[in-house]
């Protein structure tokens, strides 16, 4: 994995996965609850949201080993359903504010990308997949808005799987019936050890696959 592509992906990676969480607290704090608030969690400084796991030891293992790409996820914002106003809907939306804070960055992302396109900046600072960097001042912004859209996507897209503790496991058990979501929130605590082995034995690649499509579909034009 080139240390040009790591020098813009890292940063990027951060402040998607602090905006994310954040957004989770917004809502929460929207919707009645102000436990992240007071946990210091509704902030867009990355350090309250770091956790050892998802934060660093995740990426690192996918950088060692050469997976091609990074990913990674925040410590899980604290919420109190009982201080919701309405619980069970309030807890969906919260659980969704995630992936789509993260397909809001994207978007926004993508628009300033635009602009630099339309303003003469180098459209071709950042290669597909080789992620090749042009480390021009012009060209090193262009590649991060372009990594900003890719990688907000993806992360949108990886927290919407149902797996604990991604947010899509949240919806999930909005849906399953009451016993069933106790016993999924018992596997809980186990679910980063699943995510990790599908993300290492490929399993999830064509799921991935799909929002490298939708990133190039966006972008191709720009190249």
């Amino acid at each position: 994995m080139p240390w040009q592509y790591l020098i813009a992906a890292v940063p990027i990676l951060l402040f998607s996965l602090t905006f994310h969480e954040a957004a989770h607290a917004f809502v929460a704090y929207r919707r009645g609850d102000d436990t992240a608030k007071l946990a210091g969690r509704l902030t867009l400084n990355p350090l309250p949201h770091i956790d050892p796991i998802g934060t660093v030891i995740l990426p690192l293992v996918l950088i060692l080993s050469n997976a091609g790409f990074i990913i990674g996820a925040a410590k899980p914002v604290p919420v109190d359903s009982r201080n919701l106003r309405n619980p069970r809907g309030d807890m969906l939306a919260v659980a969704l504010s995630g992936p789509a804070s993260n397909f809001l960055l994207a978007a926004a992302f993508f628009v300033l990308l635009q602009v630099t396109y339309l303003t003469g900046m180098d459209p071709l600072a950042f290669n597909q997949f080789t992620f090749e960097l042009d480390f021009g001042v012009a060209g090193f912004f262009s590649a991060i808005l372009k990594l900003g859209v890719l990688y907000n996507l993806v992360l949108g897209g990886f927290n919407l799987l149902p797996i604990p503790p991604l947010d899509g496991s949240s919806v999930l058990f909005h849906f399953l019936p009451l016993k069933a979501s106790r016993f999924a929130a018992r596997v809980a605590p186990y679910g980063f050890i699943f995510i990790i082995v599908l993300l290492m034995t490929g399993v999830l690649s064509p799921y991935f696959g799909l929002f490298f499509r939708l990133f190039y579909v966006l972008v191709s034009p720009l190249f």
